[in-house]
């Protein structure tokens, strides 16, 4: 089986271009070299040059698509623009990239009968849930409506019941619970992996959309200030800059080991299943930001100083774990890699590089003057 491989020069590709070699598959890697993701590198790591094809072309190119397309049986489609705050401000770039980019692809499928695909599988987003699902004692599973900015300017950070606006609690969201996305970025990936699940169904071409949670490992991007706060606050630490905290340090997130997230989307791709859906990848652990900064912090000798901000992004959601029964269900998939063992992997790479500070301070920036990061 030949397998396209789309935004293959990333973090995620090139991981899953190793182990799709490694079992036997043939590989073609299509990527723009984005400079904001890949800085002033322009070239594949050393390992995978002679052992892919590599196509530089972006998704927003339909010629490209024509002369790239045909010969693939697989095709996994990582390519996005995948800020939550940067969203926020470049409507159209994320509308051209993660929209307009796969439109291209199910274009020319569907004016060619399919091409010979025979399994497609999108890089979503657990950005599609919103706040996702929290359980209230009164009226059991909710899905709270986003946060307002005046209960977060006041300090009160949680989300509330729906139905009684009492106080509830985060647990692990499933798939079938509405998508609610509270930034651009979420809206792009739910209809993204709408257009996926429904051309997959009418061309008859099994299709999976993936609801990637916070991936994270070694091979991240550092010099991307737009995602990944383990690259954020490694930078920061290694530098002895403050980290500063958004809301009250609270705030948790699913992080998902590298390895963890190639395994299930190369189950994907050898998976005999002929239906289309979505599926949630994650790692079964909840783990607050302010945890994270600490222990980031504690591996570069407690350089910096660690401080709750009160401050807060527009788009942002409160919590996040993903329900992973259907992953274990469907693909035989649970995560192997707890975060304790996987930082200490990163970290242990981070340290290894240069830290980018720069790129983060002119991010913040740029949110304050569009009045999309308010300061406490």
């Amino acid at each position: 089986m030949n397998i396209l491989i789309t935004g293959g020069a990333g973090f995620i590709g090139t991981r899953l271009a190793r182990a799709l070699l490694h079992d036997g598959y043939s590989v073609t890697l299509l990527d723009n070299f984005s400079p904001q993701i890949h800085g002033s590198n322009v070239e594949l790591p050393t390992d995978l040059r002679d052992n892919v094809h590599l196509v530089r072309g972006d998704v927003r190119d339909a010629a490209m698509w024509a002369s790239t397309l045909p010969g693939h049986q697989a095709i996994v489609n990582l390519a996005a623009e995948t800020g939550t705050g940067q969203s926020m401000y470049e409507v159209a770039k994320y509308e051209q990239v993660n929209l307009a980019g796969t439109a291209l692809l199910y274009d020319l499928l569907a004016k060619n009968a399919g091409y010979g695909v025979e399994r497609i599988v999108v890089a979503s987003s657990r950005a599609i849930y919103g706040e996702g699902a929290y359980h209230c004692r009164e009226h059991g599973l909710v899905y709270p409506q986003p946060r307002t900015s005046a209960d977060k300017k006041n300090g009160f950070f949680e989300p509330v019941c729906p139905v009684c606006g009492g106080v509830c609690f985060s647990v692990p969201t499933p798939e079938d619970a509405p998508t609610q996305p509270s930034s651009f970025y979420g809206l792009t990936k739910q209809v993204q992996e709408q257009m996926t699940i429904l051309f997959g169904q009418v061309l008859g071409i099994p299709s999976f959309a993936l609801r990637y949670q916070n991936v994270y490992g070694p091979g991240q991007s550092l010099k991307n200030p737009y995602t990944g706060i383990l690259a954020i606050f490694s930078n920061l630490a290694r530098a002895g800059a403050d980290i500063n905290i958004f809301e009250d340090g609270e705030e948790s997130r699913d992080f998902v080991y590298i390895d963890d997230v190639v395994r299930a989307t190369v189950a994907c791709i050898s998976s005999s299943a002929t239906s289309s859906q979505a599926i949630n990848v994650g790692s079964n652990e909840r783990t607050t930001v302010m945890q994270v900064a600490q222990a980031v912090n504690g591996y570069f000798g407690n350089k910096s100083k660690v401080q709750v901000s009160g401050a807060f992004r527009e788009g942002d959601v409160r919590h996040g774990m993903a329900d992973l029964e259907r992953a274990k269900s469907l693909l035989a998939y649970e995560p192997e890699v707890m975060f304790k063992e996987g930082l200490s992997h990163f970290l242990a790479w981070a340290k290894e590089n240069e830290p980018e500070l720069s790129g983060y301070e002119r991010s913040l920036e740029e949110m304050k003057q569009r009045g999309l990061l308010h300061v406490g």
